[in-house]
């Protein structure tokens, strides 16, 4: 089984919502915990959702407004989150931040690490430019797509 079909797999089960998978043959063995999941089963009161409001120039804004206040979209480019894991601002807690709000980036420079099944997945930027805003807090958990940064690209 290689890295693409372990992926495909972590995707396939955060978009059914089971809380575990495993699957087990002679040479290989999975185990996959669906945490979000698992956290949102925990809650002693109903977690409340609402849709932002649309505005007349965007048809589709996947991301809420409260993460992007004040940012026009059309200014900044994005690093999203290549997978499902837990995102991490540092190789390791004795370490420098990767980087941080107003920094430098060129495309390909590690901005931070995810760690998916016990692994620990350099993220590497796909663009260059100067970060403006960091959407996601070290060692929190971050779904497959989801906004990390935004970039300046002037």
């Amino acid at each position: 089984m290689d890295l693409k079909d372990i992926k495909a797999l972590i995707q396939l089960i955060s978009k059914l919502e089971l809380k575990e998978f495993e699957y087990q043959s002679a040479d290989v063995r999975i185990r996959i915990k669906n945490v979000i999941s698992s956290v949102n089963d925990q809650r002693k009161e109903p977690l409340t959702v609402f849709d932002p409001p649309v505005s007349a120039k965007s048809t589709c804004d996947p991301e809420p407004t409260s993460h992007r206040e004040g940012l026009p979209d059309e200014e900044f480019l994005s690093i999203r989150s290549p997978m499902i894991g837990t995102f991490y601002e540092r190789p390791a807690p004795d370490k420098e931040v990767f980087v941080k709000l107003g920094d430098r980036v060129e495309a390909g420079q590690t901005v931070c690490v995810i760690e998916a099944m016990k692994l620990f997945n350099e993220i590497e930027s796909e663009v260059s430019g100067r970060i403006v805003k960091v959407l996601v807090e070290d060692a929190s958990p971050v779904e497959y797509d989801q906004l990390l940064f935004l970039v300046d690209p002037s």
